[in-house]
């Protein structure tokens, strides 16, 4: 089966390069080409549908995205183009090649006043420019017939740029000299590891495990996180603790939990976004794991790439070691 993935450069980009199933020819491609990637810039909707033409894939995985959400609040023009004119771009030819699109989507598209998971069903209200551009983009990818929308949440993994990794950073800073950090702990979601969302993703398309069971082909919006749930102040606490248990930090910086009033971004987040995953779960086949669990299996993997490689070279960063060529 053949694969064009989108953002192959991109955190969850490399998970799925990394994770590649027995079965799929991968067309990755990225912004800039180079490493085996074609380039394709997601903003241009002719590229996109010139792309699924010319390499005619039964799938498109589009994992790139514009994902600046505070950005976005001055660039919506951009925004748009990336995250709802290339989805419809990629519906529009894989309507004529006779493909499938996976669209990734977030947790942002609503609005985070229920207070209860949201499930795959409910309606869309986004609060800013990027959560709005995500939601155009379901509705333009799910204009193809058989186009599936996977939603997810606070994604991160041992490469890239995240909040994982910053916070590791920042821990490292503070604790050098004696100082707290602060993070917001009014704003409840649940952490997602890389690893565990490119799973889903291949699961999703149909690989590596029969779809017909429990309805999977039938479901067309889908929900996956890791389980449980934190605010980012946990989450900033977990980052600490796990990240000394691994040997990426000697000592973890005493964290202070803030409000949103306190520390003011351009854009408004949504203040509770868990996802009601039950019913893709169900269908994937797939068990979740706890986000510290995740959390701590995504620092070793950091943990892992930082060691210098038997001869004295360098490791591949994590992701990248399975890349085509």
């Amino acid at each position: 089966m053949r694969v064009l993935l989108t953002g192959a450069g991109g955190q969850l980009g490399r998970a799925l390069v990394a994770s590649v199933p027995p079965g799929v020819e991968l067309i990755a491609t990225g912004r800039s080409g180079g490493d085996g990637q074609v380039a394709l810039d997601l903003a241009d909707a002719e590229a996109c549908r010139a792309v699924v033409r010319t390499h005619r894939p039964a799938w498109v995985l589009n994992a790139g995205a514009y994902t600046a959400v505070d950005r976005a609040e001055t660039e919506p023009e951009l925004a748009l183009a990336v995250n709802a004119g290339a989805p419809g771009a990629f519906a529009e030819a894989l309507a004529e090649t006779g493909g499938r699109l996976l669209q990734l989507s977030t947790d942002f598209v609503f609005n985070g006043s229920q207070g209860s998971p949201y499930r795959p069903g409910q309606a869309t209200d986004p609060l800013g420019v990027y959560g709005a551009s995500k939601a155009a983009g379901e509705a333009a990818a799910l204009e193809l017939a058989g186009a599936r929308v996977l939603r997810t949440s606070w994604v991160y993994g041992p490469v890239g740029h995240n909040f994982c990794l910053t916070m590791l950073r920042l821990h490292a800073a503070r604790a050098a000299v004696g100082e707290a950090l602060g993070v917001v702990a009014d704003q409840v979601g649940c952490p997602t590891a890389t690893h565990t969302l490119a799973a889903a993703c291949w699961r999703a398309i149909g690989v590596g495990r029969p779809t017909a069971e429990a309805g999977a082909e039938t479901l067309r919006l889908l929900h996956w996180s890791d389980a449980g749930a934190a605010s980012w102040y946990d989450f900033a606490v977990a980052i600490g603790e796990l990240g000394v248990e691994a040997g990426l930090l000697e000592q973890a910086a005493a964290v202070r939990p803030l409000t949103s009033a306190d520390y003011p971004t351009p854009a408004r987040r949504p203040s509770y976004s868990l996802l009601d995953c039950s019913a893709t779960r169900s269908a994937l086949g797939l068990e979740p794991l706890h986000w510290r669990t995740a959390l701590a299996a995504v620092l070793d993997q950091r943990r892992d790439a930082n060691r210098p490689a038997p001869d004295g070279g360098a490791r591949p960063e994590p992701g990248t070691a399975s890349a085509p060529p």
